[in-house]
Parts: structure tokens; sequence; C-alpha cells
């Protein structure tokens, strides 16, 4: 995949040639080309900026810029231009996942008050991380760049990795632990020691749908409970003393419950209902 960027501060994509993002790059799955904006300004001071008519606060991003930059970039990369701004619809996963599917595009980062209307008729589509104000789109286009080449086959460890996290399918991700099995009185749940995948992955689904109710009940709203979810979830919900092991407060289980994790004796039972 190609991504080009245009934006006035280049350094900050500096922080795109580690980890993940630099393995991708370092196994050629992702061609990141960021432009200076002002390399492309006829201005003899390589403005890009001006004075907005009619008044008021601030500066506005010049066309011309613009139009030669992209002019210059659509020579190689002949995907869309998307413009990082508040009009844009907000950028989900799913929004990661048809981006993934391009071979290339290019971003262009906002700065100042704005930018130059006529600059729109080369945007293909807006995208807003939200509703709220930033300095500039460059801080945007980080995340935006993140979500996208993470999803790239090859990117992560497993490909199973980035299929298991929040959003994916529309749900928050279930809790995850690891050693020690105990820690200032919170335990592992007993069943993800249990050693039993399908119980496991039960659990887990479960989790899943709990946390999202709980948490983001806006997204669970918007999640269509299948009849093998709805299954798992009243099955889960008989195992005692289940209501202390959900682990569904927003910053992990209470350090004030005694019974974080189902005792050994409790493991089996949990077995026999998460049973088919």
């Amino acid at each position: 995949m190609r991504i080009d960027v245009l934006t006035l501060f280049p350094e900050m994509f500096e922080a795109l040639g580690y980890s993940i993002l630099g393995r991708a790059q370092e196994k050629e799955l992702l061609d990141l080309k960021v432009h200076n904006l002002r390399d492309f300004s006829l201005d003899k001071h390589r403005r890009v900026d001006e004075a907005p008519y009619g008044g008021g606060c601030g500066m506005v991003l010049t066309p011309q810029p613009v139009f030669h930059a992209v002019e210059a970039i659509r020579r190689e990369n002949q995907g869309p231009l998307i413009f990082l701004g508040p009009r844009g619809k907000p950028f989900t996963q799913e929004t990661a996942r048809r981006l993934k599917e391009l071979s290339a595009f290019t971003i262009l980062c906002g700065h100042y008050e704005g930018i130059d209307e006529r600059i729109y008729s080369l945007v293909d589509e807006e995208i807003s991380l939200g509703d709220f104000v930033l300095t500039g789109g460059e801080v945007a286009a980080l995340p935006i760049i993140d979500a996208v080449v993470r999803l790239l086959p090859g990117a992560l460890g497993s490909d199973a990795s980035s299929a298991d996290e929040s959003f994916e399918g529309g749900l928050l991700e279930y809790p995850q632990y690891t050693r020690p099995p105990e820690f200032q009185g919170m335990k592992v749940p007993a069943i993800l020691q249990s050693g039993h995948h399908e119980y496991i992955a039960k659990w887990r689904r479960f989790m899943s749908l709990e946390i999202t109710k709980r948490l983001r009940p806006d997204l669970y709203e918007a999640f269509q409970e299948s009849k093998a979810d709805h299954k798992i979830r009243l099955k889960i919900e008989k195992i005692a003393p289940w209501p202390e092991d959900r682990n569904v407060l927003p910053y992990g289980p209470s350090k004030k419950s005694s019974q974080s994790a189902p005792s050994k004796e409790a493991a089996p039972i949990c077995s026999t209902i998460l049973e088919e």
C-alpha cells in the first residue's frame, strides 16, 4: 500500500518509523511518502497561507501549493485524496477496513483556520476524528494511518490479532490477563487457566458482549446479537459466583472483591454449563 501525506510539518510523521508501522515499511507492505506543502509553493518565501477574504481571525491555506502538490503526486498515486477536517464523517474501524482495501491514497493535513474552499474540488473524501478541535490534521493523520496499516496482511505478528481487537465485529475486546495468576489479591479467572480452548472462546465472547453492553451501550445497541451469542450469554449468566468474576469495571476488577475468580471447584461447573 502507498500512502502520501501532504503536511506543513513532515517531522511529525517520523513516529511512524517505529513499531508495527516501521516493520511494515521494512517488509515493503507500506510505502509512506511525506511531502512538505511549502516545497510546492511558488511564493519566494515559500508561504502557503493568506488572510481570509471578508476578514476574520487566523490564516487560510491557499489553493496554489495544494493543487500543484496533488498534481505531482497523482502521477504516481491515483488513489483518492482524503482531507482531514470537521465536515467529514467520523473515523471508525469500519473506515479503516475500507481504506485497507485500497492500493493507495493521499492524506491532506489542514492547518491554520482551514483551507481555501476551492481546494475541496480536489478532495474525494473528508474524514473527522470527532467533534473536537485539533491544532492540525497531522495529529489526526497519525492514528488513521496506524489503524489502516495494522490491518494489512502480514503487518502484525498474527493476522488473527487484529480480528480479536476492540471494534472488530462491533464489540469491545474481552479482558486480557498474563502472569502472575494472582496479584495484590486479584486473580486470573480460573476458566482462562483451564486449557480448554472451546470454553475459553465462549467466555471471551460473553465478556466482549458484557463489557460492550456496560461500557459502550451505543455500540451494543447497534450490534445484532446472534442466536449463538444469546445462548452463550444465557448459559454463562447461570454460573456462580460469576458476577464477581466478570471483571467488567472500566479499569479492571475491584480490589475489594474477595471472589475475583471462580474457585477450582467452580471450574468444572463452568465447563458443564458451557457445553452445548
